[in-house]
């Protein structure tokens, strides 16, 4: 149901190894089909931008830096802490085109139309100010430059779920049932759908592609098994353009700068 973690020296790699492997057929589905979306937008449209520089704001273990390198001929992974970007370079093929730096996507110091492709998947929630985070991409992309970002839903099943578990005394019902270690999800600026498009266009980006996928149902996904995530696949396909389609996780954009 929330990002798991196993305990080692390196509990930021254990808790990407932890959401995509889960022994729970749902909650790796959800983090899966995430991880899908995003590689195919980068591959179907990284390589119309007009810069071959691409940046990643927060890439974690740095799950989506091969496919960056794929599209682009250099690339920076930005994170506020040093600390998050330690242990990226010795797990990289060809680190002579990355670049580590500490940055702060609510105020960054790269300079204006730097980047032809930026990334920023899940990271907008845990800031204050996605607003802000948006402006800042439009800021640092050349125009005909391209966004990919995804960012929970504010009343999605999982988030409000997430809520419910974080409760005194649920926390420890929940790391039972799940016999993974559970984290808090530290999502702090979460937006509706409308919210999000709205703050999209006040930055100055057009919707090229858009998606919303990632249903989670309580109690089913945790005691239901592979039937039961059968179940919520089926469920969630009749969802996508529905008007129950704000229930589902994930919303996801490819964005363009195109002034």
């Amino acid at each position: 149901m929330m990002e798991t973690s196993s305990l080692s020296d390196n509990p930021l790699f254990d808790l990407q190894e932890a959401i995509y492997l889960s022994k729970n057929p749902t909650r790796r589905r959800l983090h899966q089909m995430r991880l899908r979306w995003v590689r195919e937008a980068l591959a179907d449209h990284g390589r119309s931008v007009p810069l071959s520089r691409a940046i990643e704001y927060g890439p974690g273990s740095g799950l989506y830096l091969p496919e960056l390198l794929d599209v682009c001929d250099e690339v920076i992974a930005a994170d506020v802490e040093m600390a998050y970007l330690s242990g990226i370079h010795s797990r990289l093929s060809d680190s002579r085109r990355i670049s580590l730096i500490v940055d702060d996507i609510q105020d960054s110091k790269f300079a204006d139309q730097t980047f032809g492709l930026a990334l920023c998947s899940e990271v907008l929630e845990h800031i204050q100010s996605p607003e802000l985070g948006l402006k800042t991409l439009y800021r640092i992309l050349a125009p005909g430059g391209i966004a990919v970002v995804t960012t929970p839903q504010r009343f999605s099943l999982m988030e409000l779920s997430c809520k419910i578990a974080f409760l005194p005394g649920a926390i420890q019902l929940v790391r039972r049932i799940y016999r993974e270690p559970v984290l808090e999800t530290g999502h702090i600026s979460l937006r509706t759908q409308s919210a999000f498009q709205a703050a999209i266009a006040a930055a100055g980006f057009q919707i090229i592609r858009q998606e919303r996928f990632g249903l989670y149902l309580p109690l089913l996904a945790e005691f239901g098994g592979m039937r039961g995530g059968r179940l919520i696949e089926r469920l969630e396909a009749r969802m996508y353009d529905s008007r129950w389609s704000w229930a589902l996780w994930t919303q996801a954009y490819v964005l363009g700068r195109h002034g």
